[in-house]
């Protein structure tokens, strides 16, 4: 039944897919006290960032844009390749791949949990040969469906494991191109406690260590979505200069441009993901937060 499901949303028009993933996130919202709480506190988090009080009428967008979120996931994994290629209404920011392609530079795609990040990676395949890093699903039978729908075009796929790491450092190596979220909580060992909205957050440091070893150009991108299912907007941005070799002011970079994409569009941001969770083994977080303090609201270190 789920299975057939997941298969109906991936068929229905877009605008009204949305439509009822609108229902799902108001849903979730009212079934789940952890969302509910997860939802709250990291908004109310990045509306203190934003020298801003916490605001109902985006707290309300962001759960029918959570909704979506799951919805939309139907879509990007089970739709035709030429119908998700027809989605994307307009792209910003190619030149940037243009000019590394150009170079002879790899290139690392980076979207964190912003938008339809599944769209953005399927719109890259469209245009470019890429390696994307993924974590198996909670859920064992989305596995082959995810697969099957990522691999799609020019895509393949790397597990976020050991040997996966070793395969994105080959393609990077021969002068491919890779992607990965930069937002997702590390395991044990593979992190450090970095500012994320002003609060410590258990951040990724392989993003920045591939980057250096590499000499890959760095581009982080996401699809906005469109009013009233129109589709979606691909947005790309170079970063405004290389990663630092210091493994904290390099992870300090990296949850800084995350932070001024996610200020386009913050209703569509994953706000009901645990970011600040303490994983099993890892360290404490700091007491209080030590990194730079917040940019002001309207500046952006992208470019």
């Amino acid at each position: 039944m789920v299975k057939f499901l997941f298969q109906l949303f991936g068929k229905m028009p877009l605008r009204l897919n949305h439509a009822l993933g609108t229902v799902i996130g108001v849903m979730a919202w009212a079934l789940s006290a952890r969302h509910r709480r997860l939802t709250r506190q990291n908004l109310a988090q990045y509306s203190q960032w934003r020298h801003q009080p916490a605001d109902l009428p985006m707290r309300r967008a962001a759960i029918a844009e959570q909704g979506k979120g799951i919805s939309e996931i139907a879509t990007a994994w089970t739709a035709s390749v030429a119908r998700l290629y027809g989605l994307v209404q307009a792209c910003d920011g190619w030149e940037h791949v243009d000019a590394a392609k150009k170079s002879g530079r790899p290139v690392i795609f980076v979207t964190p949990h912003l938008g339809c990040y599944e769209i953005a990676g399927r719109y890259l395949e469209s245009r470019i040969p890429v390696m994307a890093l993924y974590r198996t699903p909670k859920q064992k039978w989305l596995e082959p469906i995810m697969q099957a729908g990522r691999i799609r075009g020019g895509g393949s796929t790397a597990s976020a494991n050991a040997s996966g790491v070793r395969a994105l450092l080959k393609t990077l190596k021969t002068g491919g191109n890779i992607i990965m979220l930069p937002d997702q909580v590390p395991s044990q060992g593979e992190g450090l406690w970095i500012d994320f909205f002003a609060r410590p957050a258990y951040t990724m440091t392989l993003l920045p260590r591939l980057a250096n070893a590499t000499d890959a150009v760095v581009l982080f991108f996401f699809a906005e979505r469109l009013p009233k299912g129109r589709g979606y907007h691909v947005r790309i941005e170079s970063m405004s200069e290389s990663f630092s070799t210091d493994k904290n002011i390099a992870a300090q970079q990296m949850n800084t441009m995350v932070e001024a994409l996610i200020a386009q569009a913050p209703t569509q941001y994953l706000w009901g993901y645990n970011r600040y969770k303490h994983p099993a083994g890892a360290p404490l977080p700091p007491a209080t937060a030590t990194c730079t303090p917040p940019p002001p609201p309207n500046s952006t270190p992208l470019r």
